[in-house]
Parts: structure tokens; C-alpha cells; sequence
């Protein structure tokens, strides 16, 4: 009764997209919900300190889709990670497990004192346990292993750095003064005029095709890294902002990733502003032989006015309308109270919310991680 309710509400149009986006692709036969998370161990916004002081030299911040991340994103504290276990602990599902995050994370940040030492000559990176520690949140790393342990978080790839480092370290090269303020203060998520204008949080766009050699080697590292901090190899990737020249996946299939997040219509870029359409479902193929995964539901209570709960559990009904798992895209900042604890109240309580309605609309409900979707939907094929 309550989906139809759900699909009630939706417009002609409404109703044929999110039919539209779930009738291609692998289906499965029950009923699957996992919760993607991206950001994990990136910086975003160091201080409001920090944000008040750009802000008071002209650098604009706080307008348009930025303006959330700006305002409430940054590195999670120990008292994060514990108020989001809590919530996903409180939940359990048909098998008694409560439902976890698929973290996508990013293991490195740019080291700001060694850039700014060699004189903008050579990018340098730090692990991000080595960040925890410089911003004071030391104590959060252990709950990282803890997520892990509890099945509650579980840390896949999104990179190395949120950050696409030759399009940020030309900008800074040529002296531009929006990136060089941005930098000054420890960040790098701003708009500027870059060639192509390439967005210094697609860490995978590709303003050369050289660029996409250092892309691979980025991709190598990154991957090594994470599993030295994890204790894991990672297998899935899903790249930050979405921009990926498919060149890349030969190295991630080399270094373990059996699985990749794309959009169903990917711009691949090709370096000189120029794009190649690419089409993706649940479940295709590439020829290194790894699977692809599509989100088909947003969940993001601190971008106003979008992807609340009620927008969600339509998107949930419509995946399962299909026999489709609902794979659900929920970023970092929704769940941060490190610059303001009311972001964090908010979004944890309308995922208890929604996690509440998930289980009372659909009872037999399974929550799993991205990795094991894919095991589930490559295996079942063979």
C-alpha cells in the first residue's frame, strides 16, 4: 500500500525516469539495499575559520551545489563515527545485520608544508592518518577498524586524493590567486577558471592525455596504500565526481578491483575538453573482466529541498519494482557535526528515518555492502 502511495505522488515524468533507470541491468531475487558513502578521509573544509577568511577575500564558497560540503564537510571526528554506529546499530534485518556503509574513501591528502617548501615544484601527498593527527582528530583513526570489525563501515576506493593533482599544481605553478588563497588556508575544494574548466575535485578528469599516465601511476598508489592502512585490497572504485577516462580500469583490474561505480551515461573524458559517450548497467562487463555498478537511489538530508527520505523510499520501491538491488549514494557531509553538530543530528535522524521505513515497507530487506553485490551478481552468472 505505501509504495503505491509512493508511486501515486510522482508525475508522468517522475514515474517513466525511475522506471526508465531500473528496467536494464542485472536483476536479483531478493531484495538488496546498500548504502554508498563517499569522502571518507578527505579534508574538504579545514576550519569555518578558514571559510570565514576566504569568504572575507572574495572567494565564493557558499553558493550552489558546493555550498553544503563547504559549510559541514570535513575530516569526521571520533564523536561522528560514534553517533553514525549507534544509529546503524539500532537496525537489523531479515538476517539480523544492521545495515552498513559502503565507504568510499580517500587514503591520502596533499601535504601542504612540503609543497609549499619545494616552492610549487613537486606535489607531495601524506597518508590521511598522518592528516587525523595534524587537525587533532588522531582519536577517530581506531574507528575506522571498528566500522570494520562491528560490520557497520567498510572502506572501499575512491582514490588517493580527492583532488586532480596536475590541474591543481598548474593552477598553482602559474600563480593563480583564488587556488593560492584556497591553498594558504589548506584547501583546494573551490571553483576557479581552469583550461577545460576542470573542477580540482575530479581527481580523474583529464585536461592532457599525459595526464592520464600520472592517473594510473596515482591509481597504483593509492591502491597500495590502502591496503598498508586497511589491511585489505581494495575491489571496487568508484572515482571522485564521477570524471574517468576508462584507460584507468586496466591498471585498478591489475591492482585487485574487480568492480567499478559509473553513471549510466559516462562523458569519458579524453584530454583537450574532449569527451567520448559511454553507456552503463548493473552487471556489465568490461574486457578486464570487472563488473559495473550503478546507483539508482540518492540519500542526501543536508542538500535542501532534494533526496530526503520520502524521495529515497521511492527510489527503493522502483529498484525493487524491478528486481533490482537499491544502491543508495549518501555523502560524508550529511553525517558531520565537527563545524556543526545540527548537520549531524539532522542526517542521523532522518537516517534512522529512513532506515525505520526501509524495514517496516519491506520486511525481508537485506543490507549489504557494495563487494558483496558484486560477488553476488558476477557469481551468479557462472
Amino acid at each position: 500500500m505505501q509504495m503505491q502511495k509512493n508511486e501515486s505522488k510522482m508525475n508522468p515524468k517522475q514515474k517513466l525516469n525511475n522506471n526508465l533507470k531500473n528496467i536494464i541491468g542485472k536483476s536479483v531475487k531478493e531484495k538488496y539495499v546498500i548504502i554508498e558513502s563517499d569522502d571518507w578521509g578527505s579534508i574538504r573544509m579545514p576550519s569555518l575559520a578558514a571559510l570565514k577568511r576566504l569568504k572575507s577575500k572574495g572567494l565564493s564558497l557558499e553558493s550552489g551545489y558546493s555550498k553544503r560540503y563547504n559549510n559541514t564537510d570535513t575530516l569526521a571526528s571520533k564523536k561522528d563515527f560514534e553517533c553514525l554506529y549507534e544509529v546503524l546499530s539500532k537496525h537489523k534485518d531479515v538476517d539480523g545485520n544492521s545495515p552498513l556503509f559502503t565507504a568510499l574513501s580517500l587514503v591520502a591528502n596533499p601535504d601542504f608544508d612540503k609543497i609549499k617548501a619545494n616552492n610549487f615544484t613537486k606535489y607531495e601527498y601524506e597518508p590521511f592518518p598522518k592528516t587525523l593527527k595534524k587537525y587533532g582528530e588522531a582519536d577517530a583513526l581506531p574507528m575506522w577498524k571498528e566500522g570494520i570489525d562491528n560490520n557497520l563501515f567498510y572502506p572501499e576506493f575512491h582514490g588517493r586524493e580527492h583532488l586532480n593533482v596536475n590541474v591543481w599544481m598548474r593552477a598553482l605553478q602559474a600563480g593563480d590567486k583564488p587556488t593560492k588563497l584556497a591553498f594558504d588556508e589548506g584547501l583546494w575544494a573551490i571553483k576557479t577558471e581552469t583550461a577545460y574548466n576542470i573542477n580540482y575535485q575530479a581527481a580523474f578528469d583529464v585536461q592532457k592525455k599525459s595526464d592520464i599516465e600520472d592517473q594510473k601511476q596515482i591509481i597504483f598508489d593509492g591502491l597500495e596504500l590502502f591496503e598498508k592502512l586497511h589491511g585489505y585490497k581494495a575491489r571496487y572504485i568508484v572515482p571522485p565526481n564521477g570524471a574517468f577516462n576508462n584507460q584507468l580500469l586496466e591498471t585498478a583490474a591489475q591492482n585487485g578491483i574487480d568492480f567499478y561505480g559509473a553513471s549510466k551515461i559516462q562523458n569519458e573524458p579524453q584530454g583537450q575538453g574532449n569527451h567520448k559517450k559511454a553507456l552503463h548497467w548493473l552487471g556489465k562487463i568490461n574486457k578486464f573482466d570487472q563488473t559495473t555498478i550503478t546507483r539508482n537511489a540518492f540519500f542526501e538530508p543536508n542538500e535542501i529541498g532534494m533526496y530526503g527520505v520520502e524521495d529515497c523510499l521511492k527510489s527503493i520501491h522502483y529498484a525493487f519494482k524491478w528486481n533490482k538491488p537499491a544502491v543508495i549514494s549518501s555523502h560524508r557531509t550529511n553525517y558531520i557535526g565537527v563545524h556543526n553538530p545540527k548537520n549531524r543530528e539532522k542526517g542521523l535522524r532522518e537516517l534512522d528515518e529512513l532506515l525505520f521505513n526501509i524495514l517496516k515497507q519491506w520486511p525481508h530487506v537485506k543490507f549489504i555492502t557494495t563487494t558483496q553485490l558484486g560477488d553476488l551478481i558476477t557469481n551468479n552468472d557462472k
